[in-house]
């Protein structure tokens, strides 16, 4: 298998993490959104990423879809197949795309000619990523894991978005989230996150 993506975008690196992880044999294929003649282009009609091109030919996408084939590859489930967890697990993973996806539209609103950017939108989109860092602080106290007692892929989603948003939206969120803060550390510090952490351009 491979897996079509860049190495600074979250939804890549939520499926590369899940392969680390789960120890799957699937090839990553770097190709960046600007490459235009990046297969991915060919896979995906909508022409994003990430891309998971199986073996037997066929193609999945986008990020939802490609954790969800690869959780079902290797070992314990990390997001359950049934059951009220599996609706936890999932309603995490939705919040941590959100505010991926919040991160993403401000940084690019901020990028904007000064002229062209709206304020009102990089303001809304920081609200949405505060409001998110609230429910998870109160989630998280005094838990060593967001859903049960063992790891889940609400956990790998969840710092993946915090993570992000360290390197997309620079600002001091741990002294106001401190369960939070304390709780991601030794998530940062497991090798899948360790070997795919972006660096900044």
């Amino acid at each position: 298998m491979k897996l079509y993506g860049s190495d600074t975008s979250p939804y890549v690196r939520k499926a590369r993490i899940l392969i680390l992880e789960k120890d799957i044999n699937c090839d990553w294929v770097l190709e960046r959104p600007a490459d235009a003649g990046g297969r991915f282009r060919e896979l995906n009609p909508l022409g994003k990423i990430p891309v998971l091109e199986r073996d037997d030919g066929e193609v999945l996408f986008d990020s939802p879809v490609i954790v969800e084939y690869l959780d079902t590859l290797s070992g314990t489930r990390l997001i359950p197949a049934e059951g009220e967890v599996r609706w936890q697990v999932q309603k995490v993973h939705a919040m941590a795309d959100g505010m991926l996806d919040s991160t993403v539209t401000r940084l690019l609103e901020g990028l904007r000619p000064e002229d062209k950017r709206m304020q009102e939108v990089i303001d809304k989109h920081a609200k949405k990523i505060h409001d998110s860092l609230d429910y998870a602080e109160a989630m998280m106290a005094d838990r060593s894991f967001v859903i049960g007692d063992s790891l889940s892929f609400a956990d790998l989603a969840l710092a993946v978005a915090l993570e992000y948003v360290d390197f997309r939206y620079t600002h001091d969120w741990r002294s106001s989230h401190p369960d939070l803060a304390t709780w991601l550390k030794p998530m940062s510090e497991r090798p899948s996150f360790i070997s795919t952490q972006p660096l900044k351009a």
